[in-house]
């Protein structure tokens, strides 16, 4: 990526990650839900943060959630630049945790989010808005092939 947007605006980065759950012989992938949006754990890279470092961080802050484990090695996957030119970047994890907490943010003084829900493949698609779908295909497809 070239740090560029379309018109030479500055991409702001932000970075997450698709956290995935065994739910018996499926895989369920946690959704967080921001008033009508529902998105990953994600937020800002800071100055001088590596992106999966953020994406890590993110997870944390966001949901409790510090067992992930990137058994698909650490690739990503990026969507178009959209509000005010910003990028994110998903990587994909999974982990053993069940519930999630959503803790408040230090800049809010409450969480940022209002629910979350571990969802089927379909069930994500459903929820998630046209820029997260094909992430989510991407990591559905990473993960039925194992690599």
């Amino acid at each position: 990526m070239s740090g560029k947007a379309a018109g030479s605006f500055p991409t702001r980065l932000s970075a997450g990650v698709i956290v995935v759950r065994r739910m018996g012989e499926e895989w369920r992938y946690l959704m967080l839900r921001a008033y009508r949006n529902w998105d990953f754990p994600k937020g800002l890279v800071e100055p001088g943060e590596a992106p999966l470092a953020a994406a890590r961080r993110e997870v944390a802050e966001e949901t409790g959630i510090e067992d992930l484990r990137f058994s698909w090695g650490e690739r990503y996957r990026e969507t178009a630049p959209y509000a005010q030119h910003k990028v994110a970047r998903y990587y994909l994890a999974e982990t053993t945790a069940e519930q999630v907490r959503l803790l408040p943010s230090a800049e809010l003084g409450r969480p940022e989010h209002h629910e979350w829900r571990w969802l089927s493949h379909g069930a994500a698609l459903a929820l998630a808005s046209p820029r997260l779908r094909p992430i989510l295909d991407w990591a559905a497809e990473v993960i039925a092939r194992g690599a």
